[in-house]
């Protein structure tokens, strides 16, 4: 019993003594543990606030690049976890601000490799879009762009839309840059698909601004227009956006003088100026609306101010060192003096424009002073319009190249080129069969179609045919019945005067022999018969001269059948129909197509009289001066509004029939007065096949 309890007594003693030192070593471990989290804390802080530092601008340079050194340093001593990331990211961003190529290029290479360590897109997203920024900057375009895919791709991959929208955004920027400005719209729009929705308002304000710039370069103005306009709606839902109000005005000035439409655009750069404080607020922005009223006042012909507001704008810029901007002022300072005709200043503001425009890399202006160059200094003309070709086919050169690897960025993936090599004979095959099926449906497509529109158009030219015939038989027609009538008028004057007078006169130098009788009755009876003879002799010779004379008067066929088309309508319709032309006018030898035409468009429009107008009185005037014939038809009807009514089939064939005949023709109307057609048709005179055979004999001279 005594040993049971000694031993179970040691094994109490040793579970106790267990129990304790376990407590003790654990209390020890997590003592180091709270002590290392506590102290890795600190050192974020410390990493945190030294980076923050190194962003501060109002710092020197020099101190800020040995905060962020000190951060770099501690960064690369922290834990590999999510923080460290962070760090990284951050530290190529503040070194970016700082213009220090060399640190940002390492530490972005760093944060990029630890984030696919650890597989975090979000991560290696910040990384491409610090890098993006960076290329940016210094106008690789294709780089530029290739990071914001790059970037775009990771957070659309995780959902994010936001952020998706802005790398779209971006994208679209680098590729107006480049010129490519349908694809920079294309992109644009797939970003204010993400963005709408999220109703960001500012990032779809800056989507339609670059729409409206891209659409200017297009030189779609109309279009450009409408989305600043839309721009400026996204900005009234936003707070604090009237600078970016102002830009937008400042762009829509400048789409209109684009258009040179000069006193359009002064408005909105005066609204610009006009806001209170704009110089101290952003004075690039004030600068560049002066430059772009002064420009445009003196295009519109207003120099009072102009070289004043120029040296202004100029004097702004060179303060804040925009070099860009001050090629501009200088070029626009020596078209100004170039219009003065002061070709020596002109020139001097012209080689500064060129030094600029090299130093800042607008390679655009360069190549418009290359072009002023011609005008300023005509003797080397010759140098600088090979310069400007030189310059000219470099640039498309290079930006081909970039807009080709834009192309190469979206479609050609590491995934897509895998796929591309094991299903390249596959889609090939496809491809050809497709191709083939297209092509021969395509030209089965344009066999029919044409023989279609072959038949149409041999159909109109038949039809067009048959009308010009039947109306010129029916000319040929009323003109020989009125020939006849000439011809038998004149047989009848010839057979009066050769014949009935010629008898009578027969008669009376009978009687006169006969009058010798001596007996009283015989002569006064003879004598009664004489006069009686000799008056119906004058009778049948006035007659004869009447008959004959109007077998001479011309006679309008054309003209006569218009009237016979308005007494139609006068009997049927009950229309008091007038009708004038210019007598002196052989509307007879007109083009038979002219008359065939005119014919049918008066006849359409009295149609629309009887139709639509409600008329009881028509108008129908016919005028000619300088070779053209001048119709005009005016009724009394109740008219109508011509901006809203619609053009029926009825004014679409007087208008396709204006049209052969290269004449021109207008509708007028309001409702309540009535309504005149007004044509104008160019002619020329023909002679007609179908002349008078009746013309005035000659005059026969005495011997």
């Amino acid at each position: 019993m005594t040993i049971l309890h000694t031993s179970n007594l040691f094994l109490r003693l040793g579970i106790i003594a267990f129990v304790f030192f376990s407590l003790f070593f654990s209390s020890c471990e997590n003592s180091k543990d709270k002590k290392a989290r506590i102290n890795t804390s600190i050192e974020s802080d410390s990493i945190f606030s030294w980076i923050e530092k190194g962003r501060n601008r109002n710092l020197p340079i020099a101190v800020r690049k040995r905060l962020l050194q000190q951060a770099y340093n501690k960064t690369l001593l922290y834990p590999n976890d999510s923080l460290k990331i962070k760090f990284f990211s951050k530290l190529s961003l503040a070194y970016l601000q700082l213009n220090d190529s060399i640190s940002f290029i390492r530490t972005n290479q760093e944060a990029t490799e630890f984030a696919e360590q650890v597989n975090d897109s979000n991560a290696m997203a910040e990384t491409h879009w610090d890098l993006a920024t960076f290329y940016r900057k210094r106008a690789v375009r294709d780089l530029a762009y290739y990071n914001y895919s790059e970037a775009q791709k990771l957070y659309e991959a995780i959902g994010n839309n936001y952020f998706s929208g802005r790398m779209l955004y971006n994208m679209a920027v680098e590729q107006g840059a480049a010129k490519d400005y349908t694809g920079s719209e294309i992109t644009t729009i797939r970003a204010i698909e993400l963005l709408k929705p999220l109703k960001k308002y500012k990032r779809l304000y800056n989507c339609y601004n670059n729409l409206g710039a891209v659409s200017n370069r297009l030189k779609d103005y109309n279009r450009a227009i409408e989305y600043h306009e839309v721009a400026l709606e996204y900005l009234e839902k936003i707070q604090g956006g009237n600078i970016l109000r102002l830009t937008t005005l400042n762009n829509i000035g400048v789409v209109y003088q684009e258009q040179e439409q000069y006193k359009k655009a002064i408005p909105y750069f005066k609204q610009v100026l006009a806001y209170d404080s704009l110089y101290a607020k952003n004075a690039g922005l004030y600068a560049r609306a002066l430059n772009n009223l002064a420009y445009n006042s003196f295009k519109s012909g207003d120099t009072i101010n102009t070289h004043n507001q120029l040296q202004k704008a100029l004097h702004i810029w060179d303060s804040i060192a925009d070099y860009s901007s001050m090629a501009i002022s200088n070029y626009n300072l020596a078209k100004y003096h170039l219009y003065a005709k002061d070709t020596a200043r002109a020139l001097t503001y012209t080689k500064v424009a060129k030094s600029l425009s090299v130093r800042s890399g607008n390679n655009n202006r360069l190549l418009k002073t290359l072009r002023l160059f011609t005008q300023v200094d005509p003797k080397n003309a010759t140098t600088y319009s090979q310069e400007y070709i030189t310059l000219n086919d470099s640039l498309q050169t290079a930006e081909r190249k970039t807009r080709n690897k834009f192309a190469r960025i979206r479609f050609e993936t590491d995934e897509f080129i895998a796929e591309n090599q094991l299903l390249a004979r596959q889609r090939q095959l496809w491809i050809g069969i497709a191709t083939g099926l297209l092509l021969l449906a395509g030209a089965v497509s344009v066999i029919v179609y044409q023989r279609i529109k072959n038949q149409r158009l041999k159909f109109q030219q038949q039809q067009q045919e048959n009308n010009l015939e039947i109306f010129n038989l029916m000319l040929s027609q009323k003109k020989k019945v009125e020939e006849g009538k000439q011809i038998e008028q004149k047989r009848i004057s010839e057979e009066l005067h050769d014949s009935v007078v010629g008898q009578m006169h027969s008669i009376r130098v009978l009687l006169l022999a006969l009058n010798q009788k001596t007996t009283e009755t015989a002569i006064q009876q003879r004598t009664e018969v004489l006069s009686k003879l000799q008056e119906l002799q004058e009778e049948v010779r006035t007659i004869s001269h009447e008959l004959n004379d109007a077998s001479y008067q011309k006679i309008h066929n054309f003209i006569n059948s218009i009237q016979d088309l308005l007494n139609t309508i006068s009997d049927t319709a009950h229309i008091k129909c007038q009708f004038y032309y210019d007598d002196g006018m052989d509307w007879d030898q007109l083009n038979g197509e002219v008359k065939i035409n005119l014919y049918r468009i008066i006849q359409e429009s009295l149609q629309n009289c009887v139709k639509h107008a409600k008329a009881d009185e028509v108008v129908l005037n016919f005028e000619t001066e300088d070779n053209i014939i001048n119709v005009s038809l005016v009724d009394n009807g109740v008219g109508f509004d011509t901006k809203k009514g619609k053009r029926g089939i009825g004014l679409k064939n007087i208008t396709s029939r204006i049209q052969k005949i290269n004449g021109t023709w207008d509708i007028k109307s309001k409702v309540g007065e009535g309504t005149t057609v007004t044509v104008l048709v160019p002619f020329e005179k023909t002679s007609d096949p179908n002349k008078d055979v009746l013309e005035q004999e000659p005059t026969l001279e005495k011997a």
